[in-house]
């Protein structure tokens, strides 16, 4: 046999039946219901609140838990996860953006990577280099442009420029030509 709960639980029904109307956080709504449905008597066992709220147990204990030591506010407070640490070193950062800003700049992600390891010794994959400068500096790399192409200065083609062509694609003579009647 299950053993009922023995939570002290602070607020009013009324008091924790309004909230759980204005919340709009899913997860707050559950945290909020299983507070309810043990302070109305409604439930009374931490496998009956798993059931409905389709929880493990000890994740309803982790919550009434976080509730005695902090609670409502701590158990309504959202949990952010702080994302992985960079793996450049906050040093070589700034030893990278100096040199950014300062020098020519880097042709390419691929020769950044290179001076992070000569220059500072941190080896990183190409992949943590794009995103350190082009998302977190948002600088660009000096990277080789494409030449424009030379237009010619009349614009008009003249006959020879024609011939020479077709010559090379092989219709010398008028049998040949795409355009010959036939």
């Amino acid at each position: 046999m299950a053993r009922t709960l023995n939570l002290e639980i602070k607020e009013s029904s009324e008091e924790l039946k309004h909230l759980l109307e204005r919340q709009t956080s899913v997860q707050m709504k559950e945290r909020l219901q299983a507070l309810y449905l043990l302070k109305t008597g409604t439930l009374s066992t931490l496998q009956e609140l798993s059931s409905v709220l389709v929880r493990d147990p000890s994740t309803i204990y982790r919550w009434f838990q976080k509730y005695k030591q902090e609670g409502l506010d701590g158990l309504l407070k959202p949990y952010k996860s702080l994302g992985k640490t960079t793996t450049i070193p906050s040093a070589a950062m700034g030893k990278l953006k100096q040199y950014l800003e300062g020098n020519e700049g880097f042709t390419s992600y691929g020769e950044i990577q290179t001076w992070l390891k000569e220059e500072c010794g941190v080896d990183v994959s190409y992949h943590v280099v794009y995103r350190a400068v082009y998302q977190k500096l948002n600088a660009k790399i000096k990277g080789s442009k494409p030449q424009k192409r030379i237009r010619k200065k009349s614009g008009k083609v003249e006959a020879r420029d024609f011939t020479e062509k077709s010559a090379e694609v092989g219709w010398g003579s008028e049998e040949q030509s795409p355009l010959s009647n036939r």
